[in-house]
């Protein structure tokens, strides 16, 4: 049923997009879509970033207009309503800069899952060239960035970062472990992928995601699980 249902929305490797067809003569067309993660005890963090690389108010605006997008990424809390979700309600009718994953709970547990919803609401919302997942513990350069993306548009298949290997932990006490290290092999080393604190997808490629994430596997860390579903 779900690859009847990917074939059906139109996701073919090599026609542009991905899509149907019909989105890109009804919606603007953006150069990138920036998604920031951040939680709820990181205001600090984001007023930072707001101060830095990030414009804020009219000139977010001003980007927008020129086909960047950049929103920092958050789900929902644990006990939805509580004050937690209203303080980032509130935050976010200031500063408008926020992406909400409704149906994502931000708790530590379900982090590994929060890609997934990141870029299927993102090309839900924007249709863009390039989807972008950073962390909020880097300092972007924003100019480099876009004028990187610049060169590449037109691209498809593009699944860009900083690529990197290692070992897979399968003790359950110590940092990164991986419960289900089995899956990778008696080597125990993962494959090759983009580091989590940046990576960038192509249009067709989040709309794949988008598409089949109800059947992608999800490991504890973001950026394995995103190099499985690229390979």
């Amino acid at each position: 049923m779900d690859i009847a249902k990917a074939k059906s929305e139109g996701y073919l490797w090599g026609n542009g997009t991905g899509g149907t067809g019909t989105e890109g003569s009804s919606r603007k067309k953006f150069l990138a879509v920036i998604g920031v993660y951040t939680g709820f005890g990181s205001r600090l963090k984001r007023n930072t970033f707001r101060g830095s690389w990030m414009p804020r108010g009219d000139a977010l605006k001003t980007l927008e207009e020129k086909g960047v997008v950049i929103r920092f990424v958050i789900g929902r809390s644990p006990n939805r309503g509580d004050s937690l979700d209203r303080n980032i309600n509130e935050e976010n009718r200031k500063t408008n800069d926020f992406l909400i994953l409704e149906s994502h709970e931000e708790a530590a547990e379900e982090l590994p899952k929060k890609v997934k919803f990141f870029f299927s609401a993102a090309i839900e919302a924007w249709d863009a060239e390039f989807y972008v997942k950073i962390d909020d513990n880097i300092n972007l350069d924003l100019a480099g960035l876009i004028e990187m993306l610049n060169v590449r548009r037109g691209s498809h298949g593009l699944y860009m970062g900083c690529m990197k290997s290692g070992a897979v932990v399968s003790e359950e006490e110590q940092q990164w472990y991986e419960p289900e290290w089995w899956k990778f092999g008696d080597s125990r080393t993962y494959f090759r992928h983009a580091a989590g604190s940046l990576f960038i997808l192509s249009n067709n490629l989040a709309r794949y995601i988008n598409i089949n994430s109800a059947s992608l596997q999800s490991y504890a860390h973001d950026d394995i699980s995103v190099g499985s579903w690229m390979m």
